[in-house]
Formats: C-alpha cells, structure tokens, sequence
C-alpha cells in the first residue's frame, strides 16, 4: 500500500524520535548518534508503530548566528544547538545508513526538515514522505520545494491561528492533493485540559484532507484514544527511551512501553466500534471535545518571535537582478532577522534588487514593487 493511502485509511502511527539520538549534553561522535537512533528505531518497531520520524537541520539556511534560546529548552542557545545537530548527522555517515537501517527493520523512515537545505538533503537520501513542523508552517520557501516533489506532506498546526493554517494548506494543495493536517499544541509538556480536541473534528469538518494528532502530552494515553475516537487518521508521539536524558524532547516523550501500549490501544479502538463509542462517552473526551474551533494558547504565541523565519538573501546579489528562488533563505528568529515574513516568499521572487544585498541580509524593502 502507498503512504498516501496508509495516511487515509486506519490510524498511521508515528514515533517522533526527533533528535533524540542526542542524549548527553557532551558531544559524542557521529557513530554513536547513529547506534542510539537505531536503537531508538529497534524498540520502535518493537512497538508496532507505522513509521519512525526525526528532523533534520541545516544550520546554514535555518538559524541566524543571533543568541537565542528557545523557552522550552534552556540546555543551549539555538544557534549552537542547530549547528550541533548538523554536524552531528552527515548524509553519508548518519541518514544513509540510518535509512538503510529501517528498510531492513521494515518501517517507513522520514524526517522534518528544518529548512529547504535540510529538505534537499533529505531527498538525496530517499524519504517517500514530508513533515513540517509547526514552526515551519509558513515557511513558503521550504513549502515550494516539498509541493513540488509529488511526495505526500504532513504539516501541523501548533502556534498558529486558523487563518495562517488556511494559508499553508492551500499554498500547498496549488501543487498538490497529498496534504495532511495535525491538530497540535505546542506547549512542552501539554496539560491533558489544554489539548483542545474538538479542533480535530473541526479540522475534519473544515479540510478535505486526513486529519491526525501530534501529541506533547505526557503519561496518560487518554488524549491519544479520544483523538483517534474522535477521527485522527494520524498520531505522532514523541519517543525516547527515557525522559531523565539530556535534550530538547525526552521530557515530553514516551517511553518504549509507553508507546507500545498506545498501539495496542489505538488498534483495538480501530476492530471494535464499541470501544470507540465506550471511549467518546467519558467524561475526558467530553470536556475535550466540546470546543470545536482552533485556538492559540499564550503558552504557544511565546515560541512564535524565535520559530518563525524571515526571507533574507542566501548569496550576495548586486542590484538590478531578478531575485530566483535559489537566491532566498527563510530563516529564524524572526523577531531579529528583520525582513518580510517567510509567507511572502512568492512577491520576492522574480522582482529586481533595488539595492546590493550581502548574504544573510534581511529581504524588506529592497525589492521592487
């Protein structure tokens, strides 16, 4: 069966394994990141999960060299974070053999690039499927390039508005039908009352696309059961083998038992309509499914100003030259990179320069109207 088709029939389970390869806060070498994702694969499999997920950066075209830290995770500024983890994961030494890897373990292995650098790395390796993270979903200068490659696109909704996610859908289905959307909160840890699931039924109701959960709530699988009771085609739960290692995501992560309980849960919810209806008249799913609208908690808005990108020049062009896509990065922290907002990618290219512009220059007024 095509991925494509996995995503629009049953439940396509995913184990966020994100960068959880990382586990020390002293670097380690390129081998031994390599062994701890396959490990992290292995136990993934062992669960019965539809596809393991990482996320690939490309520190030269997403993170500006601006002193920022992220408010969920205070271990290292994003710059020197990001930069870590691009040496950490070379093509050839860490994604090939990673890929190679799955494929003889039998799951489906993809990754969220972080930029349209990290998302041409990722084709060179082979992914037959695209995530965008919240963070990411407006970045139009890495969306051109996934719609175009006729490869089914996940993209979820954390930190955004309903009006932005409209934004991102369409620009993506003027290219292509295979978009899928995550209800998310991106809230690290996320309380079981702040998951706001009526939003996936509104979702469903609203898009004509597969409609899933990406989930950061921790312990309780609950949340996870109502979501898919309540018509998510797709779950994405953060994975580790442990929540007390060092990094970005343990913390909000399940742990190999965790996860395979959740399978077995989910899979008895897709044979038995029973417990599907068992399941939606508790009280939980009550509560959390009587909002059915989108909303953006302020614990979201916070993460906006330093995931959000701005369009800045990625070579020097003198002026007069019709800006191409290749000359335009979208990179973060918007709130200091100055610049149009990565979502006005398409009125930059094609105008003329009205000024020189060095590499890594903020793309505002210097385009013809």
């Amino acid at each position: 069966m095509k991925i494509w088709e996995k995503l629009q029939k049953g439940v396509f389970v995913i184990a966020e394994i994100g960068k959880g390869f990382i586990q020390t806060q002293e670097e380690k070498s390129v081998d031994e990141y390599l062994q701890n994702a396959k490990k992290l694969v292995d136990e993934a499999v062992k669960s019965g999960v539809d596809a393991v997920k990482f996320q690939t950066h490309n520190v030269e075209d997403e993170q500006l060299n601006i002193n920022i830290t992220a408010p969920h995770f205070s271990g290292s500024d994003r710059y020197s974070w990001v930069t870590r983890n691009t040496k950490a994961t070379p093509v050839n030494d860490f994604w090939k053999p990673l890929k190679e890897h799955c494929d003889k373990k039998g799951i489906i292995f993809f990754s969220t690039p972080m930029s349209r650098g990290a998302a041409r790395l990722l084709n060179e390796v082979g992914v037959d499927l695209w995530k965008i993270g919240s963070g990411d979903i407006l970045d139009f200068v890495t969306l051109d390039y996934i719609r175009n490659t006729g490869k089914p696109i996940i993209i979820s909704s954390g930190m955004s508005n309903l009006e932005e996610v409209e934004k991102a859908v369409n620009f993506l289905k003027a290219k292509t039908d295979q978009v899928a959307l995550l209800h998310c909160v991106s809230k690290y840890p996320c309380p079981p009352e702040d998951l706001h699931l009526g939003t996936i039924q509104f979702f469903k109701e609203k898009f004509s696309i597969p409609i899933g959960f990406s989930d950061h709530s921790v312990g309780d699988l609950t949340p996870d059961l109502v979501a898919v009771a309540a018509g998510a085609t797709i779950l994405e739960k953060h994975f580790s083998l442990s929540r007390d290692l060092w990094g970005s995501d343990h913390k909000v992560s399940m742990t190999p038992l965790e996860l395979k309980e959740l399978v077995v849960g989910v899979r008895e919810l897709e044979q038995n309509p029973k417990k599907r209806e068992e399941i939606l008249a508790g009280d939980f799913a009550k509560k959390a499914l009587k909002d059915k609208t989108k909303v953006m908690l302020d614990d979201e808005a916070k993460f906006r100003p330093v995931f959000r990108k701005s369009l800045m020049a990625g070579r020097d062009i003198p002026a007069g030259t019709l800006v191409t896509e290749d000359m335009i990065y979208a990179m973060r922290p918007q709130m200091y990179a100055g610049g149009l907002p990565s979502e006005h990618y398409e009125l930059v290219v094609g105008k003329k320069l009205k000024r020189d512009l060095k590499k890594y220059d903020p793309i505002d007024n210097s385009v013809s109207a």
